[in-house]
C-alpha cells in the first residue's frame, strides 16, 4: 500500500489543475489533516513576513549594514528562494537556534533583522521537516511543533527585554509614541504563531496517538529548545 501510494504522489506531483472547477489532481494524495497543514504553512510564511518588514521599519539601522540592500531583497532571500538551510555567509553559515543567538550577541555587528529572521524561518522550517507541501505519506512531529512554538515565546520576550551592555534594546518591536498610543503588533504576531504551532502540535499528536511532552519552559528565558 505505502509503494502504491508513493507511486500515486510522484506521478501526481506534477499534474497541474484540472479544468475550469480549480480541483488539483494533486488533492488525491491528500488528507484533510495534509490540507490544514498546508495551510497553516502559508499563514506563518505569511506571518514571518509580515514581522520581516515591521522589524526593518523599527530598525531602518540594520538594513543598511549591507550596501545596496532592501526589504524587497530581503524577503527574495529568506521566503522566495528555494533555500537550503545553513546557506548565508553573512551569518557564518548559522541558521535556526544558532541564527537567533547571534540577533542578540554582543560580539555581532551584522544585520540583527537578518540574523533573527533567518534563524526563526529555518526553526520553524525544521519543526515541518522543510517541506513546502504535505501528502499522505508525509509525517510531522508534535514535540518538534510543540518547542517551536515554546522558542517562539522566548524570542518574543528576548525582542521585548534583552539590552546592551550600553542599555539598549538590540532590536526595537513594540513601544509606545509621542501621543501615548501603544504599539502591541509585533505581540499579535508572535501570538498568531504561537497558536499556529500549538494547534497543529495538537492535530499532530491526535493523529498519530503520541504524546506531547509538556517541558517546564520560562518565555522569559535565553533557552531555546531543540527542534
Amino acid at each position: 500500500m505505502r509503494t502504491l501510494m508513493l507511486c500515486l504522489c510522484l506521478l501526481l506531483g506534477g499534474c497541474a489543475t484540472s479544468g475550469e472547477s480549480g480541483f488539483s489532481i494533486k488533492s488525491l494524495a491528500k488528507s484533510d489533516i495534509d490540507s490544514v497543514t498546508d495551510s497553516h504553512r502559508r499563514q506563518l510564511k505569511a506571518h514571518l513576513q509580515q514581522l520581516t518588514i515591521k522589524l526593518y521599519k523599527r530598525n531602518p539601522r540594520e538594513l543598511i549594514k549591507v550596501e545596496r540592500m532592501s526589504i524587497r531583497k530581503r524577503l527574495d532571500m529568506l521566503y522566495v528562494l528555494d533555500r537550503k538551510p545553513g546557506q548565508f555567509a553573512e551569518l557564518s553559515f548559522r541558521d535556526g537556534n544558532d541564527a537567533i543567538r547571534l540577533a542578540f550577541s554582543e560580539e555581532y555587528k551584522g544585520d540583527r533583522v537578518f540574523a533573527l529572521m533567518a534563524g526563526l524561518s529555518t526553526m520553524l522550517n525544521s519543526a515541518y521537516q522543510h517541506k513546502p507541501e504535505f501528502f499522505m505519506l508525509d509525517d510531522l512531529d508534535q514535540q518538534k511543533l510543540y518547542n517551536s512554538a515554546r522558542n517562539l515565546e522566548t524570542v518574543a520576550w528576548q525582542l521585548r527585554q534583552r539590552r546592551d551592555s550600553r542599555g539598549q534594546l538590540f532590536l526595537l518591536s513594540n513601544g509606545v509614541s509621542d501621543s501615548g498610543v501603544a504599539n502591541y503588533s509585533f505581540e499579535l504576531l508572535f501570538g498568531k504563531m504561537i497558536s499556529l504551532q500549538d494547534m497543529m502540535a495538537i492535530v499532530i499528536s491526535e493523529k498519530t496517538n503520541r504524546t506531547i511532552t509538556h517541558i517546564v519552559h520560562r518565555a522569559a528565558s535565553m533557552t531555546l529548545l531543540p527542534i
